[in-house]
């Protein structure tokens, strides 16, 4: 009955916690949420960039964050490619963990010869 109780507790107190986090989660997001909007506010000026072809005027605000966007794609792929490449060397791996537990699980169900 006390295992019962003490378990009931830890799950009582482990829910609490994730509603703690929830709240934070939505505190955190509305902080950053003003910051970005009040960032976007002292940063409205447009600035000219200019490029091969042509040029073109953008508050730098949102310059800014088509720049960290298009950083956060980058860093996205990059980690996705180094994702699938362990993937695939740990797929391997176990492909051969797989075949030498066959071998080892065959050689020791072989019979054993005696030479005399």
């Amino acid at each position: 009955m006390a295992m019962l109780m003490c378990r009931h507790a830890f799950l009582y107190k482990l829910n609490y916690m994730e509603h703690n986090m929830k709240i934070l989660s939505y505190i955190l997001l509305i902080v950053l949420l003003v910051l970005g909007v009040s960032f976007a506010g002292l940063n409205a000026s447009p600035v000219t960039i200019n490029y091969y072809i042509g040029a073109r005027e953008l508050p730098l605000s949102l310059l800014l964050v088509m720049f960290f966007a298009f950083g956060c794609v980058l860093g996205l792929l990059v980690g996705l490619s180094m994702y699938l490449r362990m993937r695939s060397k740990n797929y391997r791996l176990s492909n051969r963990i797989k075949l030498a537990e066959k071998e080892v699980s065959n050689l020791r169900n072989m019979p054993l010869q005696d030479n005399r």
